[in-house]
C-alpha cells in the first residue's frame, strides 16, 4: 500500500485540517513543548487536538502500559514492533483520522516514525520492512508536518532522570542504542526535508517553544495563501 495523502490542508468555514507530529530522543522535551503549543494555538484560534504514541485510545492505552513496564525485560524486539504497531492502528481508525475527516489540527506526541527510529535504527530491523508494516498499521496515514526535537542523547537521559517522570523500558536501554536512534531520526529528516523541520532542543524552554510556534504557523501560512 502506498502512501495516501492526508487530504489535510482543506478548507470548512474558514478551519484547516493538518496532522503535525513531535518527534526526538529520550528527554528531548516533546511532551512538555506540546501542550503549551497546543494552547497557544487556540489562542490563535485553531481548532486543536493533543494526543500521544503508544497510547490515546482505552486500547492503545493498555499496550503502553505493556511496552513501557521495566518488568517486561524479556520482551523481543519483534514483539515490541508488533504491539507499537498494534496500539497505532487503534489510535489512527478511533482517533487520527475521524478528527482529521472534521475541522480540527491534530499535535501527536509521537507517531510512525518512532517505529523507524527506535526499531529501525536503534535495533537494526529493516527499514524497507517496517515502512510497509507502518503502511499496514496506519492505513496509510502520514504527518503533514513533522518536528525534530533534536538533542544530544547524553543530554536527554539525563534530562528524563533529573524530571522524576516515567523511567520506562526503551528508556533503559545502553546509551549505543540512544545514539542509533538520534541518528536514525536525523537521517529519516534529511530524507524528506519537506515534511520534516529540525529543531534544536538543547534551547531554553522559552527559545524552543518559540521555534516551534513560528515553524507550525509557517505552515499554517502557506496553506492560508
Amino acid at each position: 500500500m502506498g502512501k495516501i495523502p492526508t487530504a489535510v490542508f482543506e478548507f470548512f468555514e474558514n478551519k484547516i485540517l493538518m496532522f503535525i507530529t513531535l518527534e526526538g530522543p529520550e528527554g528531548s522535551g516533546k511532551s512538555s513543548q506540546l501542550p503549551v503549543l497546543a494552547d497557544w494555538l487556540r489562542e490563535q484560534g485553531f481548532s486543536i487536538y493533543t494526543t500521544r504514541e503508544p497510547g490515546g485510545t482505552s486500547i492503545s492505552d493498555q499496550v503502553r502500559t505493556i511496552l513501557h513496564d521495566l518488568e517486561n525485560t524479556a520482551m523481543h524486539p519483534r514483539t515490541e514492533i508488533l504491539l507499537y504497531l498494534a496500539s497505532r492502528a487503534q489510535h489512527v481508525e478511533e482517533v487520527i483520522r475521524p478528527l482529521l475527516e472534521k475541522d480540527t489540527i491534530v499535535l501527536c506526541d509521537r507517531y510512525a516514525d518512532s517505529t523507524l527510529a527506535y526499531q529501525g535504527y536503534g535495533h537494526g530491523f529493516d527499514i524497507s520492512t517496517l515502512k510497509k508494516l507502518l503502511d499496514f498499521s496506519t492505513g496509510g496515514l502520514y504527518p503533514d508536518l513533522t518536528i525534530l526535537l533534536d538533542l544530544d542523547v547524553v543530554i536527554g537521559l539525563e534530562r528524563r532522570k533529573q524530571s522524576g517522570g516515567e523511567w520506562n523500558r526503551l528508556d533503559a536501554y545502553a546509551l549505543a542504542f540512544h545514539k542509533r536512534v538520534r541518528e536514525g531520526y536525523l537521517i529519516l529528516a534529511a530524507e524528506e526535508p519537506q515534511r520534516w523541520q529540525i529543531v534544536n532542543a538543547a534551547q531554553s524552554f522559552e527559545e524552543v517553544q518559540a521555534t516551534l510556534r513560528e515553524t507550525v504557523m509557517v505552515a499554517l501560512e502557506k496553506v492560508i495563501k
